[in-house]
């Protein structure tokens, strides 16, 4: 039997990839469900993106690149930064990975020693406490209520840091809750960090182009310009060019985290391929209604989906602000029997009778570190999001409350 390191005996798998694979398994003996656990949009890349990288690959011989992504990528995410953001960076202050959670992981691995605690507001997206575990970090995740929006409050924010204190994590639009936060909010937690210089601020910021009803979205970097020094931006073209696959994160921060970033990404990956980056600078650099379609797409998505649940009446979601997950409350629903005489006796209980009943994957709010609640992605068709609902509205009406 081989030996596993024992720092992996704290750390999970993806909740949400384990969903989609239960959903798998239950799909292949003939059920027909419907697969809402992973957050990823139904729309094919743009083509000139996808004809950016064919043709380059065609052209050219596609060689290794620099380790933190080809000058002309990085001078991309440097221009993108500028003309949306309103933030300067040099070249030498960007960094490209494969994926966003790459970019976070390299952070990590250069920033976080056994026993640094790691500040993640909950809701949080499921893999930052499991990387923090993976480097000895240690996961403090204060409660972030429904009735403040999922928003974290500088109250809570300063309730949380401690002289261990290393990373604050920041999500917006959050995945899963879609709260966004205002310049003012921003800066307010920024005061609570100013006082507290061993913290390190990452803003994720995946989601920045899906949000909904006019709002603006703010990037922390623009914020809280004085914190610069200690903040690293993570982005990437995953989410607003519907390039799941395509696998490219950026970044933006502190010249010297990015330059032990690199020394990391050398050792490992070596680079991000190159067909990937090209495409990525096609998505930056082109046309952009490709993604004013796609959010007014999600959200006439995240419509279809409040107004369902909001038709059943032992379930509560208000209308998230971006990203496209729904984050439902079900706390009625515990304590509740099924059909088959089984008490649903948390979040965890609701996501399995959901898949077995509704045959609709959810992901339980326990991944999340809040419950209870239940998250489904809205990155999918209204007629799917409709009959997923309808779905789920007849199962919670089988339920003995």
């Amino acid at each position: 039997m081989s030996h596993i390191a024992s720092r992996l005996a704290a750390v999970k798998p993806s909740a949400s990839m384990a969903v989609s694979q239960a959903a798998r398994e239950l799909a292949a003996t003939g059920v027909d469900v419907i697969d809402l656990g992973l957050g990823e949009p139904d729309f094919a890349a743009p083509d000139h993106i996808t004809e950016a990288a064919f043709a380059a690959a065609k052209a050219d011989r596609m060689l290794y690149t620099a380790s933190l992504g080809t000058p002309d990528l990085r001078r991309a995410v440097a221009a993108k930064f500028s003309r949306e953001n309103g933030l300067d960076y040099a070249i030498d202050e960007i960094a490209v990975a494969n994926g966003a959670k790459q970019i976070i992981f390299n952070a990590l691995m250069a920033t976080v020693e056994e026993g640094d605690e790691l500040i993640l507001p909950a809701p949080y997206f499921v893999s930052y406490p499991e990387m923090a575990k993976l480097f000895g970090g240690v996961p403090v995740t204060p409660a972030c209520a429904a009735e403040a929006g999922f928003r974290l409050t500088p109250e809570v924010l300063d309730a949380a840091i401690t002289e261990k204190s290393r990373w604050l994590f920041l999500n917006m639009p959050g995945n899963p809750s879609g709260a966004v936060y205002t310049t003012e909010q921003l800066q307010a937690l920024g005061e609570v960090l100013a006082k507290h210089p061993q913290v390190m601020i990452l803003s994720d910021e995946i989601y920045e182009h899906i949000v909904f009803d006019g709002r603006e979205f703010v990037s922390f970097g623009k914020a809280c310009p004085e914190l610069r020094d200690r903040t690293l931006i993570v982005n990437g073209v995953s989410k607003a060019y519907a390039m799941t696959g395509w696998r490219v994160g950026y970044a933006a921060g502190p010249k010297d985290l990015i330059k032990a970033m690199a020394t990391i990404q050398s050792q490992s990956c070596t680079s991000v391929s190159a067909p990937a980056q090209i495409a990525a600078q096609a998505a930056l650099e082109g046309p952009q209604d490709c993604v004013a379609t796609f959010c007014r797409a999600f959200e006439r998505r995240r419509d279809v989906v409040v107004e369902g649940i909001a038709a059943i009446n032992t379930l509560t979601l208000d209308p998230p602000e971006g990203a496209f997950y729904a984050y439902i409350g079900c706390a009625a629903l515990i304590g509740a029997k099924t059909p088959a005489g089984e008490v649903l006796t948390d979040d965890v209980a609701v996501a399995t009778y959901l898949l077995n009943d509704a045959h609709v994957a959810a992901v339980p709010g326990t991944a999340y570190g809040l419950s209870p609640f239940f998250r489904i992605s809205t990155a999918t068709s209204e007629e799917i999001l409709t009959e997923a609902i309808a779905r789920i509205g007849r199962a919670v009406a089988k339920l003995d409350m």
